[in-house]
């Protein structure tokens, strides 16, 4: 895990290193153990540096193969001997001790700007190519990495910490209303490219960018599939070829180091943490969120068993007293507004994580990529054939009849056209379509595709929560030192389930639950999928001392956009979840805008 900085200017103007200094400084919290920095002729670089890994005794970044292309990365590279071997074959050899940045350089100087087709794992970089007089960079193929870049007529700078990017002086605080808008309509910003700040861009999930003499370019480089078919002779090689890939995922996360595991006491994180006992982790603990008192819960069974059965230890933290909004002006100020009001919660699951080691694995993207399309949506993308064959091993396989999802069709015969959620009386400004793109793209993207036999898997996948959920965990966003890596979004693994039947294997996730039969209790193979069988925030709005929720005063910004006395009372009342979740955005957004105020005030006085 690093913090990684950049700028670079035209016309071989030099860049500021004072600058550069005070921004690696600032990136201490997410890299403490070195923060390092290379001024060239008009570009320079910073990194900041957190071990995360057992065998590696200095990652030493910025960094470069011949002093004229360096590097600056946020990196953790899988299958590493896969690329190795590849960049062998292009007269690259004996590069397995190298570091994962050295192998990205590597990877640049053979393929050029074609290097991300060649690259797996979780990725942000920047390489500063002095001959060619660019710059390029490139993000992951989900987005697990941030990477946000501003730029004017003769300059260019990036950063993967908003905040960090926005200490550079030509970078401004005026905010994006599209953003902020989209944030309280849906709770999230629906525009992967852009951020709540209007001079400031995200580089989206498998894209790249090349930026010379004040020109950007950004294009896509990769895109989930939607034509892999894979048909095996046997049910076990379904088994085995699902349980290899899932091992290559976890081993290439751990890599022998300590970690952690959040494990909720579901199938999902329980095989995450049964794997990283198997494949290497030097030290492995489980921790786990529970309520004792507040709603139903049986998390902390559930979880104590598996830990027991792995012979791991397991730390439960007990959330009932958490209220929400109890963080506020308790933690520095959140990048950009989150639609999280127990986010003083994880906080504190992430510093207990912390304490024990920098690596916590995640069960996240368990349900997506096992998400079934139930045999009705099926007929018009699986040959006949197929489909019966897939039928008769379920039958074999489960002893009893798939899901067929009759009822299901028979509704959608008579179901309206989806819509959109009904906008909220109290939001002040109409959603637009979309914000313009800085810069040239030619990515090529239009409206997403579906996949022909996994529609609705491909749709999770795919769908524009996830960039703002993979941010929130990130170091840059929670100020902790720890970097939640998450196997279930390996790209192997994601490739592989879309492309085998999703009947039996992905109907009642019955993939997991055979290849986990026999590693994990029977009991928790056997547990359907469990939710929380009430919203905690229904409970908090009923207790006394909620009241402040309806009676926040709104600072002056707030008016831009919500209607303030527009917003229903909550507090003591029992609304439908979605609404009051919906309702406290505007809350959500007036913390965050107070925060900002605050320390745009501070930076004045500087």
């Amino acid at each position: 895990m690093s913090g990684i900085i950049g700028i670079a200017r035209a016309g071989g103007a030099p860049v500021d290193g004072r600058l550069l200094d005070r921004m690696a400084a600032a990136m201490r919290v997410r890299g403490p153990d070195a923060q390092r920095v290379w001024v060239g002729p008009s570009a320079g670089f910073g990194h900041a540096w957190l071990r995360t890994l057992a065998d590696l005794t200095r990652d030493e970044q910025p960094c470069s193969l011949d002093g004229r292309v360096w590097i600056t990365a946020d990196a953790r590279l899988d299958d590493r001997a896969g690329l190795v071997r590849a960049l062998a074959a292009r007269g690259r050899p004996d590069l397995a001790g190298a570091s994962d940045a050295e192998l990205l350089l590597h990877a640049y100087h053979v393929w050029g700007d074609r290097c991300p087709e060649h690259l797996l794992g979780d990725f942000a970089f920047a390489v500063s190519d002095g001959p060619g007089r660019r710059l390029f960079c490139a993000r992951d193929h989900f987005g697990v990495k941030p990477f946000y870049y501003a730029h004017g007529e003769d300059w260019f700078a990036f950063a993967n910490g908003l905040d960090c990017l926005r200490m550079h002086p030509s970078i401004g605080g005026r905010l994006n209303d599209q953003a902020i808008v989209d944030f309280l309509a849906s709770g999230v910003n629906s525009d992967p490219a852009t951020t709540c700040f209007a001079d400031v861009r995200r580089l989206p999930a498998a894209h790249a960018l090349t930026w010379r003499e004040g020109m950007p370019r950004v294009w896509r480089y990769w895109t989930l599939p939607t034509d892999g078919h894979v048909r095996l002779r046997h049910a076990e090689d379904y088994l085995e070829r699902f349980l290899e890939l899932l091992g290559q995922a976890v081993s290439d996360r751990v890599r022998g180091a300590s970690a952690g595991v959040l494990m909720s006491g579901g199938l999902d994180s329980a095989a995450i943490a049964a794997l990283a006992r198997r494949h290497g982790s030097a030290d492995l603990r489980a921790h786990t969120i529970v309520y004792d008192h507040l709603i139903p819960d049986e998390e902390r069974r559930y979880s104590s068993l598996v830990a027991r059965h792995l012979g791991i230890p397991v730390q439960h933290l007990a959330a009932d007293d958490y209220a929400p909004f109890a963080w506020r002006g308790a933690h520095a100020l959140l990048p950009e507004p989150e639609d999280n009001p127990y986010r003083h919660l994880w906080i504190d699951v992430l510093a207990q994580a912390a304490a024990h080691g920098p690596i916590l694995l995640s069960g996240e993207g368990g349900d997506e990529v096992l998400k079934p399309s139930w045999v009705t949506r099926l007929v018009g993308g699986v040959p006949w054939t197929e489909l019966v064959a897939d039928i008769t091993r379920a039958l074999v396989i489960t002893r009893r009849r798939p899901p067929l999802g009759i009822r299901a069709m028979v509704r959608s015969w008579f179901a309206t056209a989806p819509t959109e959620p009904r906008r909220p009386a109290w939001l002040a400004v109409e959603r637009s379509g979309g914000s313009a793109s800085a810069g040239r793209s030619d990515s090529g993207d239009g409206q997403t595709p579906l996949h022909p036999r996994r529609p609705d898997a491909y749709r999770s996948l795919t769908s524009a929560l996830w960039p703002p959920y993979l941010s929130a965990c990130d170091p840059g966003v929670t100020g902790i030192p720890v970097e939640v890596r998450f196997p279930y979004l390996d790209v192997r693994l994601v490739e592989f389930t879309l492309a085998i039947p999703a009947v039996p294997w992905c109907v009642d996730k019955t993939l997991l639950r055979l290849a986990m039969r026999g590693t994990l209790p029977d009991e928790i193979c056997d547990r359907p999928k469990t939710p929380l069988q009430e919203d905690p925030m229904t409970r908090h709005l009923r207790r006394r001392g909620s009241e402040w929720l309806d009676r926040f005063e709104p600072v002056p910004q707030l008016a831009a956009y919500v209607i303030r006395e527009k917003i229903p009372p909550m507090a003591g009342r029992d609304n439908e979840p979605q609404e009051y979740w919906a309702n406290l955005r505007p809350l959500s957004l007036n913390l965050w805008l107070e925060h900002l105020a605050r320390t745009e005030a501070e930076r004045g006085q500087r």
